[in-house]
């Protein structure tokens, strides 16, 4: 065994000739022939159940025959049948038995028993079923015959019905004012509704420039301040809903200063009606009147509080002149007529002391202001005397006149470059103290007019704004939108309860 074939030792050839001999025993420490069969039986002997001599094997139970539905029918072999007269439960069915172990391991043979190859089915019952056998669905119930409709002309259906709703849909939605009641509704008074809707029909026209100009239809506001309850509303007129024209009165309610000093403001205002810019007019005035309270609100709530009325007239007299001299000069800045651009302008100033009961009302126009007192309503607006519409009085204090009055008309002035200016609005001031119970009622004349020439009108709110108390915001609302034939002008109010 060499590379070099060198000629090997003599006790090397020894060596390999006992280790590589044909006739060689066996190194086993049996010396009786090994084959193939010999091992297979010895592995089947070692991994078989060792069987007690004297003792009878046990036969194999016959395979049941396996039970195949058939795929025509729904019959479940593993589902028990319902009574037909029952409906089923729905439940899940229970796993079989399991085979006793006796019978689901079969007893190896003798060293004679022939196994099956292992593609061939393994003989004996199925295996129990590891899952459970979902139930059919079941059969739904026959719809109900179709009453044939009664013989007559074949119309198509009313597309309108398809969305009516229930006749007690309001009553049984959640109630909207906080005082437990039904929804409120927009309702009318007299025989006959308005010829108008009640809801919003078209909105103004808006273009990229007027934007910032638009209002909405409604403004809703609330208060509740020291001794009192505040709520306001502005609603769009039924008529401008319909032609969509845009809401001309204004509403503006500010609180200026803190704690028990503090003031709030409640300004209305109503464009004149058919001019082009009078919504603009009405928000004018009540930003302008707004900034001069603000400017001036600790010296006002003040004299509230100590009751100077003659200082808070001529105080609010003032700063109701400069906003009406802004209304004049900006409607000169956008070139139209005076009295186009011009609105009409009540406040109402209301201190948060407790202990302080005044109530201030000032301004200039048309309108209504209104007190509830003990269910009866009284018509608080200050009477303006005739001859003060020429300006001055000339009255003594007995009455008598301190100039004679030749009848003479002042012609114009000849340097005058156009009309002479209108005559100017009076002004309005009245300072009441307010009792426990009392309702205040600030409006401008859409409300007002109603107010005094429909009785209906005051007699159904003196009814909804007495006891127990203010209504909600959704409930005065609603109130304020009392609609009556003939009146569909737009309607802005301010309402305070005295505690």
């Amino acid at each position: 065994m060499s590379q070099q074939g060198e000629k090997p030792a003599a006790h090397e050839d020894d060596w390999w000739r006992k280790l590589y001999d044909e006739t060689a025993p066996d190194t086993g420490p049996s010396s009786a022939p090994d084959s193939l069969d010999d091992r297979f039986d010895s592995v089947s002997d070692t991994v078989s159940e060792a069987v007690e001599p004297g003792s009878e094997r046990e036969p194999e139970p016959e395979p049941l025959p396996e039970v195949r539905p058939d795929p025509r029918t729904a019959w479940d072999p593993y589902r028990e049948q319902a009574p037909p007269s029952e409906e089923p439960e729905r439940k899940l069915e229970p796993e079989p038995e399991p085979v006793p172990v006796a019978t689901q391991a079969a007893v190896p043979g003798p060293r004679n028993t022939v196994f099956p190859a292992p593609w061939e089915a393994p003989a004996g019952p199925p295996g129990p079923r590891t899952f459970a056998v979902p139930k059919p669905p079941e059969p739904e119930p026959p719809p109900a015959p179709l009453t044939p409709p009664a013989a007559g002309p074949a119309t198509a259906p009313d597309p309108v019905a398809l969305h009516e709703l229930p006749p007690d849909w309001a009553a049984s939605d959640a109630p909207a004012d906080g005082g437990g009641g039904a929804r409120p509704l927009v309702d009318h008074l007299g025989d006959r509704p308005p010829t108008y809707d009640a809801e919003p029909a078209a909105l103004p026209a808006a273009t990229s420039e007027n934007l910032d100009a638009l209002v909405p239809d409604t403004v809703l506001d609330g208060a509740r301040y020291g001794t009192y309850t505040l709520r306001a509303a502005s609603v769009r007129g039924d008529s401008a809903r319909f032609r969509g024209e845009p809401r001309r009165d204004a509403l503006l309610t500010a609180r200026f200063g803190a704690a028990e000093s503090a003031l709030v403001l409640v300004a209305v205002a109503g464009g004149v009606r058919g001019g082009e810019g009078a919504h603009l007019a009405a928000a004018d005035a009540c930003r302008w009147i707004g900034g001069a309270v603000a400017r001036s609100h600790a010296r006002l709530s003040e004299d509230i509080r100590a009751g100077r009325r003659a200082d808070l007239k001529s105080g609010l007299h003032r700063l109701t002149d400069r906003t009406y001299g802004k209304l004049r000069a900006r409607a000169a800045e956008l070139g139209v007529e005076p009295e186009k651009y011009t609105t009409s302008l009540r406040c109402l100033l209301l201190s948060a002391d407790p202990d302080c009961r005044t109530r201030v009302f000032f301004g200039v126009g048309s309108g209504g202001l209104f007190r509830l007192r003990d269910g009866l309503w009284q018509d608080l607006e200050p009477v303006i005397p005739e001859e003060a519409a020429s300006g001055v009085s000339e009255a003594g204090p007995d009455g008598d006149r301190l100039t004679m009055d030749l009848q003479i008309t002042t012609p114009p002035s000849p340097y005058s470059d156009g009309p002479a200016p209108p005559p100017a609005e009076l002004f309005r001031f009245r300072a009441s103290v307010a009792r426990p119970g009392d309702t205040l009622l600030l409006c401008s004349n859409g409300f007002a007019e109603p107010m005094r020439d429909e009785p209906e009108l005051p007699d159904e709110l003196a009814e909804r704004w007495g006891p127990p108390g203010p209504p909600g915001l959704p409930a005065f609302l609603a109130d304020t939108q009392l609609r009556i034939k003939g009146y569909a002008d737009d309607r802005t109010c301010a309402a305070v309860w005295e505690a």
